[in-house]
């Protein structure tokens, strides 16, 4: 390298940020957020806040498997290193092709993650980073090497150096640096260290062999063996510790054949397809799926619409709560968890926040009824994507060891929304209609994000298998996908695929005639690329994948139904979904039997009581099933309704404590007569009014379990229609999902950091000319405008000379200023007007005209004359 390119070279982070264009800062700070906020004064501020720790650990988290190993690389690779020492490691002496391929894109991304700066002849890992990967004692680096020979000799006597050399057939010398220096120099030789290593016994190399691709320490007696004596003399294995001994990295590397990692990994590995199915199908599968997702939220609701059970004390269902759900729904818990939880992420259930808490349908589950099927399908499958509450952890422990219950606190993953989509992704990447093989999804994901798994494993998960937590969400994405309807026979259907906005995949002519693909078929380059990219959907772009999703499921779904088909064993049969109005009335007058293709019901004394308690007259069921049968009604049906109709209200229930009265005394004489009655503390008043001890709604039920049908009436003696009373939570808003770090910054602030960001990086770094008096000093008091010197200083009569000077010339200064707050800040100005105590100028740093007060400038400078 010349001495110019030298010059030219950056020398810290901060001046290889200063010479990015926009685009590739713009590409740093929207992968990593965190560097924006708050937005930073100037680059050298943004580069101290890159090189942080916490900053530097979430952007290795974000790392596939093979740019982390390049990173793990640097971390052992001498400081700095040329890309050719870099290659050498990664693809070891044979030159790996694959890895030659694939280190270009990950060198490159880990410059653009500000984790790596400097030209291809001198690459830094940032420091931080660099203490993170590099190996230590307390934290072994993933490529199992160990220090190297000037590390683990530092505390060694210089005549046991001496030794080393002596043993290795090598000079003395007069100092250990030069000593440590040529031993390095010896293993690093590939052809001088194999005539070292054909010298040891066979033991010897096996002892190597067992160390070479970590953990590089080992445990020797105060009297080792002849074979472990023979490398503690040739120095291949040197003390770390009493009793400790570390194989050397150089030794190391050269048994590796240059290698870093045992397995580089340059390429992911594929998502292999199961099976393959027709479209149609998929698509057709998927649409049933999802019309019973929303019988199943529907029924849940059902079951809640009088209220709920009631909400624990530390928030949450309690076990038997959930229990009685899944019996209710005909679903395991954990399935009945699922849908308790989407139902509450999409806002159609929360708590009623009255003193004795119950969970309860809100209004918005009344509005979300009256949307098409398609539209409340994509409300609920939108939710699921982007929600941050994982059901699949309920049951499982917190970090306090309690358990976690559905609807409680504690069940948001942060990385449940990216997972989810990921895997969503990948599935569009197979074949249209290919199901994919689990494990290899798990693989995929794996590979992309290797840090974001072991470090992320769930306490008491009671899974067994130890699993990290992104797979274990990817697993549930799969499973709860098909639930939904989003996949079909394990595909993702084409709703699906318009959910994350991936383009519809075109019919192909296989499929037009009705052949199965291949699992060989790829999708084109620029749609894995889409596929693939890191920057979340925007909130316009969900509502309009949401969209396109109920758009695609619309046709898909069968028309609701107007008829049932009565029979003669008192039940109705449902061939398909029925017209909210119909299912509405049915669902009172009859009991659901079974639910499935077809919905089977079910007419019961009870069932039509309770038809006629809502205010429906046998004239009206009759009525009813005659509009609504596709089938003549059956005698027996018509039977059970006139006879439950003849029986309800002779009886009058009200309120006295209550009483009974009837116009049939025989009618009373009986309800006397009869032991089960002895409970209720009833005695006649009249011949036609018996009084009771019990409340009115304790009379009615006690009367109706011996077999009456009693009807309650007002204090007027009207007839009272008993309709269950829909119970509402006050309005409630959906919960808000958990962020995953900062949000990812929009085109707008985007833009805005960066004037920002820039500008005080020009403020900051501008040339200034010398202030009064700095002649005699050595440029720490007259200079304060060097790069991240102090705010500049001048007497209040210079500053105004200064400001009314540059009016004239239309230069532009470089000021120090603190705000009313008392914060300091470097500005660099154009003056346009000085007067009454103020200077309004344009604001090079803010990029906008404003007015500064003249007592809050703290000095000024001019700006040498090649600070353009």
């Amino acid at each position: 390298m010349s001495t110019e390119e030298k010059s030219a070279a950056p020398r810290s982070l901060a001046e290889a940020l200063r010479v990015r264009d926009d685009v590739s800062l713009a590409a740093l700070l929207r992968s990593r957020p965190d560097l924006i906020t708050p937005v930073p004064t100037d680059l050298t501020q943004l580069a101290t806040r890159a090189g942080t720790r916490a900053s530097v650990v979430r952007a290795l988290e974000r790392l596939d498997r093979f740019a982390l190993q390049t990173a793990e690389a640097l971390a052992v690779a001498p400081d700095p290193a040329s890309y050719g020492e870099l290659l050498a490691l990664m693809g070891g002496d044979e030159q790996d092709p694959a890895v030659a391929a694939a280190l270009p894109r990950a060198a490159a991304l880990l410059r653009e993650q500000a984790l790596v700066w400097g030209a291809d002849d001198r690459l830094r890992l940032v420091r931080t980073a660099r203490e993170l990967l590099a190996p230590s004692p307390q934290h072994p680096s993933p490529t199992g090497l160990g220090p190297t020979v000037r590390e683990a000799t530092a505390g060694m006597s210089p005549g046991r150096i001496q030794e080393i050399l002596a043993a290795v057939r090598l000079p003395s010398t007069h100092d250990s640096v030069s000593a440590v220096s040529a031993l390095a120099a010896l293993f690093a030789d590939r052809r001088r260290m194999a005539a070292v290593l054909a010298g040891l016994p066979e033991e010897s190399r096996e002892v190597l062999d067992r160390l070479v691709w970590g953990p590089p320490y080992g445990q020797v007696t105060h009297d080792p063996a002849a074979h472990l004596r023979a490398l503690l003399d040739r120095g291949l294995l040197l003390p770390t510790a009493p009793g400790t001994v570390v194989l050397p990295r150089e030794v190391a590397l050269h048994l590796r054949a240059g290698r870093a990692h045992r397995a580089p990994e340059p390429v992911p590995p594929p998502v292999e397809a199961a099976a393959t199915h027709r479209p149609q199908v998929v698509d057709a599968t998927a649409a049933g799926q999802a019309l019973a997702a929303l019988a199943t939220v529907e029924e849940l609701l059902k079951e809640w619409d009088e209220g709920g059970p009631s909400v624990l004390r530390a928030g949450g269902l309690s076990v038997r709560d959930l229990k009685r759900t899944a019996v209710a729904l005909d679903v395991p818990e954990p399935v009945a968890a699922f849908w308790v939880e989407l139902a509450y992420g999409a806002g159609l259930i929360a708590s009623d926040g009255e003193a004795e808490e119950r969970y309860a349908a809100t209004p918005a589950y009344d509005e979300w009824r009256e949307l098409p099927s398609a539209e409340r399908w994509a409300r609920l499958a939108g939710t699921w994507l982007t929600a941050t509450r994982t059901p699949g952890v309920v049951g499982g422990r917190d970090a306090k060891d309690r358990t976690l219950s559905a609807l409680g606190p504690n069940l948001d993953r942060s990385a449940a929304p990216e997972v989810r989509h990921r895997v969503l992704a990948l599935l569009a990447g197979l074949p249209e209609g290919a199901s994919p093989v689990e494990e290899s999804v798990l693989a995929r994901l794996r590979w992309e994000r290797p840090l974001r798994g072991p470090q992320q494993r769930e306490a008491g998960s009671g899974d067994g298998r130890g699993e990290d937590l992104r797979s274990r969400i990817a697993r549930w994405t799969l499973s709860e996908a098909e639930l939904l309807g989003v996949t079909g026979r394990g595909a993702l259907a084409a709703p699906g695929r318009a959910l994350i906005g991936a383009p519809e995949a075109p019919r192909r002519a296989a499929e037009e005639k009705e052949e199965p693909e291949g699992p060989g078929d790829k999708l084109p380059v620029h749609h894995h690329r889409a596929l693939t990219a890191t920057a979340p959907p925007t909130s316009a772009e969900r509502a309009a994948a949401t969209a396109t999703a109920a758009r695609l499921l619309a046709p898909l779904f069968p028309e609701p139904l107007d008829h049932v088909l009565l029979q003669a064993d008192l039940t109705a049969v449902a061939p398909g979904p029925l017209e909210r109005g119909l299912a509405d009335v049915l669902g009172v007058l009859a009991d659901v039997e079974s639910k499935g293709g077809a919905t089977v019901y079910r007419f019961t004394p009870g069932s039509v009581r309770r038809a006629l308690d809502a205010g429906r007259s046998a004239a009206d069921l009759h009525a009813f099933l005659a509009r609504h049968s596709r089938t003549p009604v059956p005698q027996p049906l018509t039977y059970l309704i006139d006879d439950v109709a003849r029986r309800h209200g002779r009886l009058r229930v009200g309120a006295a404590s209550a009483y009974v009265r009837c116009d049939d005394d025989a009618t009373l004489d009986e309800i006397l007569a009869d032991k089960r009655a002895a409970a209720l503390g009833l005695r006649r008043l009249a011949p036609t009014v018996l009084a009771a001890q019990a409340d009115p709604a304790a009379l009615l039920d006690g009367l109706r379990a011996i077999g009456f049908a009693p009807a309650a009436e007002s204090a007027a003696g009207d007839v009272l229609i008993a309709r269950a009373d829909s119970h509402r939570t006050p309005p409630r808003a959906a919960p808000e999902p958990v962020p995953d770090g900062p949000p990812a910054p929009d085109d707008t602030l985007l833009a805005a950091a960066m004037r920002a960001v820039r500008a005080g990086d020009l403020a900051s770094t501008a040339p200034r000319k010398p202030g009064p008096g700095s002649e005699a000093s050595d440029g720490g008091g007259g200079e304060a405008g060097a790069p991240g010197g102090a705010l500049p200083r001048t007497s209040a009569a210079e500053t105004l000379a200064t400001m009314q000077a540059a009016v004239l010339t239309g230069e532009a200064l470089w000021i120090g200023y603190v705000n009313a707050e008392g914060a300091a800040s470097q500005r660099v100005i154009a003056p346009i007007r000085v007067e009454g105590g103020f200077v309004t100028a344009y604001d090079h740093t803010a990029d906008e005209v404003r007015t500064y007060p003249l007592h809050r400038v703290t000095g000024v400078a001019e700006l040498a004359d090649d600070a353009g």
